[in-house]
């Protein structure tokens, strides 16, 4: 697919400078903390949550809340956890960021963790899991933009699944080491540009040739400028003298 792989060479070098900032080869976390609200918000704001994010207090807004605890499970001592995980058995992840995702949304404690009882729609994600697992050799990037695409089209859960697909494109990226530290935030893009993200997820979920290339590129492009937020961070918070 033309100018995919470019972009997914974009993306990557664009995180790895980001890693290398001198204010993240040692307070990373402080960035990855910053990366985490911001992402939390704007994966929020994509499903029509509330942006307005009080950073002491509970948030009124299921979906913001829901985005905000999935946000913060992926910062922090949570996160070698939840991706050793990933990386064996990431159906339990998702069933796990599920929960996260949607306890407001729903008074069903069974509907949590639970996709929806339908054989196509397993033989899906068993798939998906093989390729999280392994069963590929495309560059992380485009594995980051497959994985989110398809969870959206598939809609696995009755709530939440457009947090929860961006969640999982997240932990791909911390995974595979093309984000180890969780610092960029996509997020901020996929929202800026919600027409396109939508349009192009859709034709994705829908077989067509042009939109996947197209849903490939805006996922990586989102993933580069997703590092120049984190670098944006880390400048911020650098000393002055």
């Amino acid at each position: 697919m033309p100018g995919v792989v470019p972009a997914a060479d974009r993306a990557r070098d664009a995180l790895a400078a980001a890693h290398r900032h001198p204010a993240n080869l040692r307070g990373w976390d402080k960035t990855a903390t910053e990366a985490s609200w911001r992402a939390g918000r704007s994966s929020a704001a994509i499903d029509g949550g509330s942006v307005e994010l009080v950073r002491d207090g509970d948030f009124d807004d299921p979906v913001l809340a829901g985005a905000m605890r999935v946000a913060q499970a992926l910062d922090g001592d949570s996160l070698p956890q939840l991706v050793a995980v990933w990386t064996r058995a990431p159906l339990q992840t998702l069933a796990r960021l599920h929960v996260l995702a949607a306890a407001d949304m729903t008074d069903d404690q069974q509907l949590l963790g639970r996709p929806r009882a339908d054989a196509e729609l397993g033989q899906r994600l068993d798939l998906l899991a093989q390729l999280i697992t392994g069963a590929t050799k495309a560059p992380a990037p485009v594995l980051a933009a497959v994985v989110h695409a398809e969870l959206l089209a598939l809609e696995p859960f009755q709530h939440a699944n457009g947090v929860v697909a961006r969640a999982a494109s997240r932990l791909v990226c911390t995974s595979t080491g093309l984000d180890p530290h969780t610092l960029g935030v996509p997020e901020v893009t996929w929202f800026k540009r919600v027409s396109e993200y939508r349009d192009l997820s859709n034709g994705f979920g829908a077989g067509d040739p042009e939109a996947i290339r197209l849903w490939l590129m805006l996922s990586c492009e989102a993933l580069e400028a997703g590092a120049a937020e984190a670098m944006s961070i880390a400048e911020a918070a650098r000393p002055r003298n």
